[in-house]
């Protein structure tokens, strides 16, 4: 009984993977990823900083752009350290705890930028609907309460995951098919039962991201049922013209999640090598793309970070 206990949970520890059978170019591999880290993290740190330090940009749009950053830039440092450290340094390792913790702040981190989005879909749909009251209803002190609830509220729903996650046992070795830990794939190295954390897990992914996704998508159809009523069509053009940005990072940050959820839970055929691409995708595109689709879009923004990097 005590051998058997010692391949068990007090030794045990996840083997996390880069890329299978390109072990051999880690360190070339290693570049792209240092630059796309290094680049998403200068560009989201410039929008907080611009929009802080410009008082013309305190209005709910920018706000709500500061929010994302925050979030993207935080989805992305979680899984920082142990990307690069299998690439860099083939450290494949982690312990337990870290690897819980980890999952907990991904999944955390990926609730409330689904929340976020679905915030900004609220705004474009209030400047739209009822610009005259736009800034009536969307306060700075109302846009910080609901930000905060947002917060406080998907975090409270994921801090059960890695608690229920420790009462388990797992072997000695546990490989993990990607470069940084998800509730999905950990669950599934357990020698117990996990039918309670799967359908809580499901149960979060549902009431979180298919729920927000499904507003926003409500959002949208009532945003395009105002914009057709308008009868001018440069008008019209116009108030679509403002919702392009969001819609992209809509796209980017639903996307790969979406797939990646489905994939882990019913895509027992799937391919290995299309499931670690899209991890990859998932936590490096949006934060990457977010800060320069948003800088291209807004010309108020743009000409601001123009300004800071010529000075």
């Amino acid at each position: 009984m005590s051998a058997v206990n010692d391949t068990k949970l007090n030794s045990a520890v996840f083997l996390l993977t880069g890329i299978p059978g390109k072990e051999d170019v880690h360190l070339w591999i290693s570049i792209p990823f240092c630059l796309m880290y290094v680049i998403l993290i200068v560009g989201n740190s410039v929008i907080l900083f611009i929009v802080k330090t410009d008082p013309s940009l305190h209005e709910p749009m920018y706000i709500f752009l500061s929010m994302l950053a925050v979030t993207d830039l935080g989805l992305s440092i979680s899984s920082m350290p142990t990307t690069l450290g299998i690439f860099l340094f083939n450290s494949r390792e982690i312990s337990l705890n870290a690897c819980f913790a980890q999952l907990f702040f991904i999944h955390s981190l990926q609730c409330i930028e689904s929340s976020v989005l679905l915030l900004m879909a609220f705004d474009r749909f209030i400047v739209i609907h009822n610009p005259l009251r736009y800034a009536s209803i969307l306060t700075l002190p109302r846009i910080a309460k609901m930000g905060l609830v947002c917060v406080l509220r998907r975090v409270a729903l994921i801090l059960p995951n890695p608690f229920l996650l420790q009462r388990f046992q797992y072997f000695r070795a546990n490989v993990l098919s990607h470069s940084y830990c998800l509730h999905q794939e950990v669950m599934k190295m357990a020698c117990s039962d996990i039918r309670v954390n799967s359908i809580y897990g499901l149960s979060v992914t549902i009431f979180t991201v298919w729920l927000d996704s499904l507003l926003i998508f409500l959002s949208y159809v009532m945003i395009l049922k105002t914009v057709l009523s308008i009868t001018s069509h440069a008008k019209c053009l116009r108030a679509l013209n403002t919702c392009v940005s969001h819609l992209c990072a809509v796209l980017l940050s639903y996307t790969p999640m979406i797939a990646l959820s489905v994939m882990h839970r019913f895509g027992e055929g799937s391919s290995p090598l299309l499931q670690i691409l899209l991890a990859y995708i998932y936590v490096l595109v949006p934060p990457l793309m977010n800060p320069i689709v948003y800088s291209m879009k807004s010309k108020h923004l743009r000409a601001r970070i123009i300004r800071v990097f010529i000075k």
